[in-house]
C-alpha cells in the first residue's frame, strides 16, 4: 500500500534538526520522519510524539551489529553465528532491497526467536537512538518528509522513548566531543531542548506546544507556562510544488502554516484553522481564487482577514478583479522568499 507524504520537502533546504523534532513532538506527531541528505537517509519513527525508533542508512547493519556484539556479553546466544545470520536475512543487498526497516526487522525477528526479550530490544533501541539523534543533531541542510507510514504500524513495537530527554543526552554528548558544534543554535535564537521549554522561548514554536510532563497535561489550572500563539497563514493552491515552496520559504520563520490543495474545500478547512492571513492562487480547476475570495469576504469572520491573491498573470485586468472581491494584495508567480515575506509582513505586521 503507497502512502501519501503528509508534509514533503524534496528541496535541499538548510536543516534546523532540533527545531525539526521539537515540533513533532509538541504536536504529538504520528508517523516517519525521513530525512536525505545526498546519498544518506535517517528514518525516525514516532507515535504520539514518543520515539519508536531511529535509523540511519550509512553503516546501518554495522551499527546493529556493535550494539548486538556488545549485548553478547550478556546474552551468550548472540554469538557470531547468530549475527551473521540475521545479516544475511535481512541486510539489504541487490536481491532483497524491497525489505522495509529492514534493520527493525532483524531486532523483530530475534525477539520473535527468544535471542532478546521485549526490555532488551527497547534497550537496544534505545541505545540506537541515541546515536542514530547524535549525528542527524549536526546536519546542517537536506531535504525531508513526514508519512503516515501503514507498513510501520504493522511491526511490533518495543519502547515509546521520551524524545526530549534522549536528544539532551546527545546535545550533552555533542557538547564533549572535540572539532563537532553543540547545536545550540537552531536558526531561532539560543536553542535547545531544555531551553525551549522556557517561558520566553514558547513564541518560537508552532501552535499547540506541549512540553510539559504527562501526568501535567489534564491539570490545565496549574498550566505552568503562557503560551503565545504565532500568526497562522493559510496557502490555497491546486499545485502541491507550490504549498511546499510557500511552507518552506515561511516555515523557516516560524509562521504555522495550513496548506489547502482542494478549493472547494478551503472554506470549512479555513473555518476551522481561523487564519491570520491567507494566501489564494487565482487559477485553480472548479472554483477560482476571485470567487472564492468573495465567498470568503461574504463570510463574518472573514471580512477583516488579509487575503493575497496568488498568480502568473500581472495584466491589469487581473489587478481589478482583485480589487473588485476586495484582495488585500497580489502576489506574482515566481515570486523568491524575500518577496513572499515582504508580503505577508505587510499584511499582518
Amino acid at each position: 500500500m503507497s502512502t501519501t507524504p503528509l508534509h514533503s520537502y524534496r528541496l535541499i533546504q538548510k536543516l534546523h534538526p532540533l527545531s525539526l523534532l521539537a515540533q513533532l513532538t509538541n504536536r504529538h506527531a504520528t508517523g516517519c520522519l525521513r530525512v536525505f541528505t545526498g546519498d544518506s537517509s535517517w528514518s525516525i519513527n514516532l507515535e504520539d510524539g514518543k520515539l519508536t525508533y531511529a535509523s540511519y542508512s550509512d553503516n546501518l547493519f554495522e551499527r546493529l551489529d556493535n550494539h548486538l556484539r556488545r549485548l553478547s556479553q550478556k546474552i551468550p546466544t548472540l554469538n557470531s553465528a547468530t549475527r551473521v545470520h540475521t545479516r544475511l536475512m535481512f541486510e539489504p543487498t541487490s536481491g532483497n532491497q524491497s525489505i522495509q526497516y529492514a534493520d527493525y526487522q532483524a531486532i523483530c525477528w530475534l525477539v520473535n526467536q527468544d535471542y532478546l526479550t521485549h526490555t532488551q530490544a527497547g534497550n537496544l533501541i534505545e541505545g540506537l537512538a541515541k546515536e542514530v539523534l547524535e549525528l542527524f543533531l549536526v546536519v546542517k541542510e537536506g531535504s525531508y518528509e513526514f508519512y503516515p507510514e501503514s507498513s510501520w504500524d504493522e511491526l511490533p513495537k518495543f519502547c515509546y522513548l521520551d524524545l526530549r530527554l534522549i536528544l539532551e543526552h546527545c546535545q550533552k554528548q555533542l557538547r564533549h566531543r572535540p572539532n563537532i558544534q553543540s547545536p545550540v543554535s537552531d536558526g531561532v535564537g539560543s536553542l535547545s531542548f531544555s531551553t525551549i521549554k522556557s517561558p520566553q522561548n514558547w513564541q518560537l514554536l508552532p501552535r499547540q506546544n506541549n512540553f510539559e510532563p504527562a501526568e501535567n497535561r489534564n491539570n490545565k489550572v496549574d498550566e505552568p507556562f503562557v503560551r503565545k500563539s504565532l500568526y497562522t497563514i493559510a496557502c490555497i493552491d491546486d499545485s502541491q510544488t507550490v504549498l511546499n515552496s510557500i511552507k518552506l520559504f515561511l516555515g523557516e520563520n516560524a509562521f504555522s502554516v495550513v496548506t489547502i490543495n482542494d478549493p472547494l474545500k478551503a472554506l470549512m478547512q479555513i473555518l476551522r484553522s481561523k487564519p491570520d492571513l491567507i494566501l489564494l492562487d487565482v487559477e485553480m480547476p472548479n472554483l477560482d481564487g476571485y470567487e472564492l475570495c468573495s465567498l470568503l469576504r461574504r463570510h463574518s469572520a472573514f471580512k477583516e482577514t488579509p487575503i493575497i491573491m496568488v498568480t502568473g498573470r500581472t495584466g491589469f485586468i487581473d489587478r481589478a478583479k482583485a480589487k473588485m472581491v476586495r484582495a488585500s494584495g497580489y502576489l506574482t508567480k515566481p515570486f523568491t522568499q524575500p518577496e513572499l515575506l515582504k508580503v505577508v509582513f505587510k499584511h499582518i505586521g
